[in-house]
């Protein structure tokens, strides 16, 4: 193991320590699970985006739609939060599905469009249907206890099960990543021409990459529910396809902690923002976004890797110069 991959893997000890003792250090637990939840998206969404090269303007459809079907199972038919759970991760599954095979036959602009108007017409639907609450919501969604056993309405056994689903998020997506299925998505998004000509059947490969990002999204939207108690029309609106686009690259797509990194600096600003400037919050990450995008145009965890590359390159170099002498 180099020194680099020592450095990155002490950070991520550090950073899961620092998750583990988070409530202990004054930090409101809600809102470390929002932080976390939204995290998953932008990583569900970054396997599509980052590793597979395909721009969904949709994925809020997977998001909202799991929340509205696990908040529907738990509170109507009195399922347990992980069926619950499990529910709305194979409608959103299910539903990913359906977008992917209609739009992976069209690629560039044109996927992120059929995306788009789909995840519109899924809008409308939750709208429309009576258990969704139409404009009021799905609301007073309980908590229950896990397996029957373990009580979540704490904010405490809560916390802990997200910060779990997160980790095993995480390390399921650096996992497909590493996997030979993650080196034939990396190559179809930089050469799918020549993916195609190497005997890749690449339509069944971003199909699967679709269905995963759509499940991961639907996990996210299925724990938002759980932990706030409510899901909203909010949560399968555009404007938050539009949100998790920005934590993406805003973090740096591509990278494996790039999406959770963009995913805490755009929620943490909206937290201490949204009560000093309300709407204005927008625009100021508008404005962040704007200048990450001029300065640092991998994002932010990108060009910080970029750095460190540069530097490991140039201590080779000066190491192979010393031994020539």
């Amino acid at each position: 193991m180099t020194s680099y991959q020592k450095l990155i893997r002490i950070t991520y000890l550090v950073l899961l320590v620092l998750a583990l003792l988070a409530p202990m250090l004054g930090l409101y637990p809600v809102f470390v699970m929002k932080l976390l939840c939204f995290a998953i998206f932008a990583c569900a969404f970054n396997l599509l985006l980052g590793f597979t090269g395909l721009l969904s303007f949709g994925h809020a459809a997977f998001f909202g739609s799991a929340a509205y079907i696990t908040g529907w199972f738990i509170k109507s038919q009195h399922f347990t939060p992980e069926l619950g759970i499990l529910a709305g991760v194979l409608g959103s599954a299910l539903i990913g599905l359906v977008v992917g095979s209609v739009a992976i036959r069209r690629q560039g602009i044109y996927f992120a469009m059929i995306t788009l108007a789909i995840a519109q017409m899924v809008y409308f639907v939750c709208l429309q249907v009576p258990f969704t609450g139409g404009e009021d919501g799905l609301q007073g969604v309980p908590r229950g206890a896990l397996f029957g056993l373990l009580s979540l309405e704490s904010d405490t056994a809560m916390y802990y099960l997200v910060v779990a689903v997160f980790v095993a998020t995480f390390l399921g997506v650096a996992r497909i990543v590493t996997s030979p299925f993650g080196q034939v998505l990396k190559m179809i998004r930089e050469n799918e021409p020549r993916a195609i000509s190497l005997g890749y059947q690449v339509d069944r490969y971003k199909l699967l990459a679709f269905v995963l990002s759509a499940a991961l999204t639907g996990l996210a939207g299925s724990l938002k529910t759980l932990i706030m108690g409510f899901a909203t029309l909010s949560d399968v609106h555009w404007s938050m396809s539009g949100e998790v686009i920005l934590m993406t690259l805003l973090g740096g797509m591509g990278t494996l902690f790039g999406p959770v990194m963009g995913a805490g600096i755009v929620v943490s600003l909206q937290d201490m923002l949204a009560d000093k400037v309300g709407s204005w919050v927008n625009v100021i990450i508008g404005v962040i976004f704007v200048l990450c995008v001029l300065a640092f145009r991998k994002g932010v965890v990108g060009e910080l890797l970029a750095f460190l590359e540069r530097r490991r390159h140039a201590a080779a170099i000066a190491k192979t110069q010393a031994a020539v002498v």
